[in-house]
């Protein structure tokens, strides 16, 4: 069972926890990884690029010139594809590029991404996380207290609007609530650093 200190937002340490072994313990299956990865990208996607066809573009009701006796090649659109202006064949049209995954493979992936934060040693267990207004030196000085000098998320239990605003002018760091925690940005921040009652919420939901 994986045992890690807990730290105040001073940096000092001030007891220690141990984590679920089959959330935070687990092996780490790459392949599974790289396709919800896939996936949230997918999912993020717009899909709105957009092409006209011969159809659809303005113009080419006529015939541009009879069809024999004047040494051109036949045509019978200024539109043809093949022309300038002309409509696009094959091109991208609006469209969903969503898909999902089994609900048991992305709690799988979501046991792989922590427990590789675990196993490289970048997870960061906090006490406590709270401020009295927002201040994005005092999240600033928090995270140079953890030695925290890369890309970060922080994960708290309930939203805080605080925190978040401490937390969004910083470069590379972001915070959310532990309902919003993914595969995604668990995998894209160098540190997670998560407090204590966060790490008790995801045991809850994926023991």
């Amino acid at each position: 069972m994986p045992k890690l200190p807990i730290y105040d937002i001073e940096g000092n340490s001030v007891g220690e926890i141990d984590l679920n072994d089959d959330i935070f313990g687990a092996n780490v299956n790459e392949s599974l990884l790289h396709q919800v990865v896939r996936m949230h990208l997918a999912n993020k996607r717009r899909g709105t690029a957009s092409t006209k066809t011969r159809a659809q573009v303005r113009g080419g009701g006529r015939k541009p010139w009879r069809q024999k006796g004047t040494g051109r090649a036949r045509a019978g659109t200024i539109r043809s594809p093949l022309w300038r202006k002309g409509g696009v064949v094959f091109g991208p049209h609006p469209r969903s590029y969503s898909f999902t995954m089994p609900k048991k493979a992305r709690r799988l992936a979501m046991k792989s991404a922590l427990s590789s934060k675990v196993h490289e040693g970048d997870l960061i267990v906090l006490e406590e996380l709270k401020f009295d207004e927002p201040k994005t030196r005092a999240m600033a000085k928090v995270l140079a207290n953890l030695n925290v000098d890369r890309k970060a998320l922080v994960v708290i239990s309930e939203p805080d609007e605080m925190v978040s605003k401490s937390a969004r002018n910083i470069e590379g760091v972001k915070s959310f609530p532990v309902g919003n925690l993914n595969v995604y940005d668990v995998l894209r921040h160098d540190k997670l650093v998560i407090t204590k009652d966060a790490v008790a919420k995801v045991e809850e939901v994926l023991a």
